[in-house]
């Protein structure tokens, strides 16, 4: 007679087997996990994280997640979260903490983000998701901190653009 399952949990030097195995009759060991990139990036407005972000994005192949673009997304979906959070968008009140923590952890539970990483740009912001991302199990590997002088960031908002057909933000300066 086989050993039960429990018993079966190791073979051949470590590697787990395949718990679908014991219900297909197949020996095929399952596969370890890939290990993805998870980056969190803050800073000021016009430190540089569009800049960075898409350098990592780039190098790296993760996922950006944007906050604003995320909260947009589910608004556009028309998803229970994107209509939550519509509401307090049009009164031009900030999203509560609840549903801005709900949409990122739909995000990052996306199959992109499984697959590839991810790059939290904006998010958390304040303690209360810091403490979300800490109960759902949600930790990044790398913490980037862009901390620029404040006569630079006056110096790069007062010359910020966009491009009226890209939506590309430039520097009127330094591009």
């Amino acid at each position: 007679s086989s050993p039960a399952p429990s018993m079966m949990r190791l073979r051949g030097g470590g590697i787990p087997l395949n718990p679908a195995a014991w219900f297909s009759g197949t020996k095929e060991e399952a596969k370890p996990a890939k290990k993805v990139p998870k980056i969190i990036i803050a800073g000021a407005p016009a430190s540089g994280k569009g800049t960075q972000c898409e350098f990592i994005v780039k190098n790296f192949g993760v996922v950006h997640i944007s906050t604003g673009d995320a909260l947009r997304d589910q608004v556009k979906a028309g998803t229970e979260l994107g209509k939550m959070a519509k509401e307090f968008m049009e009164k031009g009140a900030l999203v509560p903490d609840e549903v801005i923590i709900g949409i990122v952890k739909d995000r990052l539970a996306a199959k992109d983000c499984q697959e590839k990483g991810w790059l939290l740009d904006g998010f958390p912001r304040t303690g209360v998701q810091a403490g979300a991302m800490a109960e759902a199990g949600i930790v990044a590997e790398k913490f980037i901190l862009l901390n620029v002088p404040d006569d630079v960031l006056v110096e790069r908002c007062v010359g910020r653009r966009s491009d009226p057909i890209t939506g590309k933000i430039y520097h009127l300066k330094f591009n």
